[in-house]
C-alpha cells in the first residue's frame, strides 16, 4: 500500500499537464489493475482487464525474443565464417544480438506510444493498450538490420493511418502490427526483400566487407578485455565461400527445394538457426507460445487449427500441379520454411481484425492458410504470404461473420 499510496501523490493533475497525466496512467494502470466490479444485484469482480489480457500475449512472445536476440548474432558471425557452432562465441554472439534488438525496441515504442499518448491526452481519456502487443510484434517480424528511421515512419504510419483513424484500440480492421510490415515493403521493399538484406553487422555481404562495429562493440570489449574472452575484431570481415545470407524462402523460389538443403538443413530450419525476421525463425518457441495462448483461451485454436488446414490443403494442390520448383516443395517443409507458425499463431488470431463467429473463425482461418500458401509460391515479388493473406482477411473478417450470422437467423426463421 505505500507504493499506491506514493504514486497517487506524484499524480499529475489532469487539466494542467494532460500528457503527463496520460502518461503516468498508462504505467500506473500496467502496475495495478482496476478495482472495479459489474453493476447490478450480482457483482463479479474480475482481474483480467484488457491491460492484462494483453500481457499474456507479451509473455507467450518472450521466447521468440530470446531466441531472435542470439539468433541475430549467430547469422553475423556465421557470414564471416567463424564461430560456426550455435553455442560457439556465446557472449559475443548475444552481446551482438542486444546491441542490434533494444535500438529497434525502444524506437518501435518510442514512436507507437508517444503516439498513442499524445492521441489521449487529446481526447482526454486513458492509454490505450492495443500497442502493448503491438509493440512487441514490431520487432519481431522486421529484418534485424532495418534502418531505424524507416522503421520510426512504418511504426507512426501504423499506428496513425492504421488505428486512430478508425478510432484507436479495438476500432481498426487491420492488424497494427503487420500494417508497419506492409508499409515497409511497398516504401522501402529494398530493405526487407531481396537475397541480402537478413545478415546485420555488415554493409553489405560481399567478401572483405568490414565489420560494422560501434561504440557499444568497443564497450563490451573492454569488459571482455578484463575477463580474458574473445573480443569483437574491427578487422571481421564478411563473407566465406558459398554464403549469400538469403533466406529458405528466396532460395526455394530460384532453385527449389534442392537449392533450400544445399544451403540449410531441415533441422536449421525448424530450430531457426537461419536468416530471416527477428522472431519468426524458431518453430519450437513460436509453437510453445501458441500452446500457452491456447491455454490461456487468449487465442482461438479455430483459427490455428483452420488456417494449417487451409495451407496444407493448397499445398497438396502446388504439389499435384508442380510446375515451377517452388511448387515442388513438399507441402510439409512449407509449413515451417519461413514464418508460417509465427504469422497463424500471433497474427491471424488478434480478436480485434479476425472474425469473432465459431464459423467465421474456421472460414477466416482457413482462406488465410490457403490465399497464403498461393501469395507465398506464385509471387515472383514476395517468396511469403501470411502479411498479405491476413490482411486481406482482415478486411473481409466482418462481413464473413455477417453472412454466418444471416445463415444462422435464416435457419431459426425457417425452423420456427
Amino acid at each position: 500500500m505505500g507504493l499506491l499510496n506514493f504514486l497517487k501523490k506524484i499524480e499529475p493533475d489532469k487539466k494542467k499537464s494532460p500528457v503527463l497525466h496520460t502518461l503516468f496512467d498508462a504505467i500506473f494502470t500496467l502496475a495495478y489493475s482496476p478495482a472495479t466490479v459489474t453493476e447490478g444485484g450480482v457483482h463479479v469482480r474480475d482481474g483480467m482487464d484488457l491491460k492484462r489480457l494483453m500481457i499474456h500475449v507479451v509473455l507467450a512472445l518472450q521466447l521468440c525474443f530470446l531466441f531472435g536476440t542470439y539468433n541475430i548474432g549467430h547469422q553475423h558471425f556465421v557470414a564471416a565464417g567463424e564461430y560456426m557452432g550455435f553455442l560457439e562465441g556465446f557472449h559475443l554472439k548475444l552481446v551482438h544480438g542486444l546491441i542490434q534488438l533494444i535500438p529497434i525496441v525502444l524506437v518501435t515504442m518510442v514512436v507507437g506510444l508517444g503516439i498513442e499518448i499524445f492521441f489521449a491526452a487529446r481526447k482526454g481519456h486513458a492509454v490505450e493498450e492495443g500497442f502493448i502487443v503491438s509493440g512487441m510484434l514490431i520487432p519481431l517480424i522486421m529484418p534485424p538490420d532495418i534502418p531505424l528511421w524507416i522503421l520510426g515512419v512504418s511504426v507512426a504510419f501504423a499506428v496513425i493511418i492504421g488505428k486512430e483513424a478508425f478510432g484507436g484500440t479495438g476500432m481498426n480492421i487491420w492488424n497494427v502490427a503487420l500494417l508497419a510490415r506492409v508499409f515497409v515493403f511497398f516504401a522501402y521493399p529494398t530493405t526487407i526483400s531481396g537475397d541480402q538484406v537478413w545478415v546485420s553487422g555488415y554493409e553489405s555481404l560481399n567478401p572483405g566487407v568490414m565489420a560494422d562495429y560501434g561504440w557499444a562493440h568497443g564497450l563490451f570489449n573492454g569488459l571482455f578485455d578484463l575477463l580474458n574472452i574473445d573480443t569483437f575484431d574491427a578487422a571481421r570481415t564478411a563473407v566465406i565461400d558459398g554464403y549469400s545470407g538469403a533466406t529458405p524462402l528466396a532460395l526455394a523460389y530460384s532453385g527449389g527445394w534442392e537449392a533450400v538443403t544445399q544451403n540449410f538443413s531441415v533441422s536449421q530450419m525448424w530450430w531457426g538457426t537461419i536468416p530471416g525476421s527477428i522472431g519468426e525463425t524458431s518453430k519450437p518457441f513460436i509453437i510453445l507460445g501458441a500452446i500457452f495462448l491456447l491455454l490461456t483461451k487468449v487465442a482461438s485454436w479455430r483459427i490455428m487449427l483452420s488456417a494449417c488446414i487451409g495451407a496444407i490443403t493448397m499445398g497438396l494442390i502446388l504439389n499435384a500441379w508442380g510446375a515451377t520448383p517452388f511448387m515442388d516443395v513438399p507441402w510439409y517443409y512449407q509449413l515451417y520454411m519461413g514464418s508460417f507458425f509465427f504469422a497463424i499463431a500471433f497474427m491471424a488470431t488478434d480478436p480485434v481484425t479476425a472474425s469473432t463467429t465459431n464459423t467465421g473463425k474456421w472460414v477466416y482461418g482457413f482462406l488465410i492458410g490457403f490465399i497464403g500458401m498461393i501469395v507465398r509460391v506464385m509471387n515472383p515479388a514476395y517468396p511469403e504470404g501470411w502479411m498479405l493473406a491476413i490482411l486481406f482477411l482482415n478486411t473481409f473478417s466482418a462481413l464473413i461473420d455477417h453472412y454466418v450470422l444471416e445463415s444462422n437467423i435464416s435457419k431459426r426463421l425457417q425452423s420456427a
